[in-house]
């Protein structure tokens, strides 16, 4: 992984745009939707960033850009169409530490913008490291219209509501669980219903239990799309062998890893609400397949 995405608080950020031409005015328009402090230096400015500087949104300095200008800055973009200054002054910001991007120069550049979807709260980073910009602007062009735009009104309820839930539920995994039933009720919109939703999913109590049974042989990557949204509900791994890299990525992160256990103890974890899933060899997944007959066994083409 050559780029590690990396979401930054803006509101303490201060930003050097040098160039204020077209290129430099679409960064611009997507830096202006931060809270970062933005000075953009240029010579010719034009009419996309005069509006900015009337706005008060920016610090506007109508010059070409000196090193001066590089101090006490975090992010500099140097957006000029003079590959010379721009090598220089991004020289010159490394010295002092400060992380630049040479806008379509990838090669010059400390980090990269990646295609952005935004619903508010929610904001979805896609990148190929520079190597593919059309894909990843068609598929973010996939993921707007995936999610509507009530995610971020949706998104604004939640937050605002999070220290009420806290409150009232203590505990982490019933937390968890409220949210679960929340957005199962609730889906993606956020109408007059939200608010119903949210207090009914209280009264829904624990979630049942789920126990998951996986081969160690199986092909992960055959597996049927609605085998994901399981494996990432998990509380607990239970296997005796180290998982691989390959299924790590598709459990949650913060999942526990435990030892095989008793058929007892496996049926007290999924009363109590657990959800698991057991890695074993093809011969236990037959067994465990007999002894719980309330399992689901995971396998290419089929739950």
């Amino acid at each position: 992984m050559q780029y590690f995405p990396l979401f930054v608080d803006t509101s303490r950020i201060r930003v050097l745009l040098v160039g204020a031409g077209e290129v430099a005015s679409r960064k611009l328009d997507l830096l202006a939707r931060t809270e970062a402090e933005i000075h953009v230096v240029a010579p010719k400015v034009s009419a996309e960033v005069e509006a900015y500087a009337a706005s008060g949104r920016i610090w506007l300095s109508r010059r070409c850009a000196e090193e001066r200008d590089l101090a006490e800055r975090e992010l500099v973009y140097l957006a000029t169409a003079d590959s010379h200054l721009n090598q220089t002054l991004a020289s010159k910001a490394r010295e002092l530490g400060v992380w630049v991007n040479v806008v379509d120069t990838p090669s010059e550049c400390d980090f990269i913008t990646p295609s952005i979807v935004d619903r508010g709260r929610l904001v979805m980073a896609i990148s190929t490291a520079g190597a593919a910009p059309v894909f990843a602007r068609d598929l973010r062009a996939k993921l707007e219209t995936l999610l509507p735009p009530s995610l971020s009104p949706l998104l604004d309820f939640i937050a605002e509501h999070r220290e009420e839930v806290q409150q009232r539920l203590p505990s982490v995994d019933a937390r968890r669980r409220f949210w679960e039933h929340f957005f199962k009720l609730n889906g993606d919109r956020f109408d007059a219903s939200t608010r119903e939703n949210f207090e009914l999913s209280f009264a829904l109590g624990e979630a049942q239990g789920e126990l998951l049974l996986l081969a160690d042989d199986c092909h992960l990557q055959l597996l049927p799309l609605a085998a994901m949204p399981m494996l990432q509900r998990i509380d607990s791994l239970i296997t005796d062998a180290a998982p691989t890299a390959e299924l790590l990525e598709l459990i949650r992160r913060d999942a526990s890893r435990t030892a095989p256990m008793a058929d007892s103890g496996l049926l007290a974890s999924y009363q109590a609400g657990m959800r698991m899933l057991r890695l074993a060899d093809a011969n236990e997944v037959a067994r465990l397949k007999a002894a719980f007959p309330f399992a689901k066994h995971l396998r290419p083409g089929a739950i």
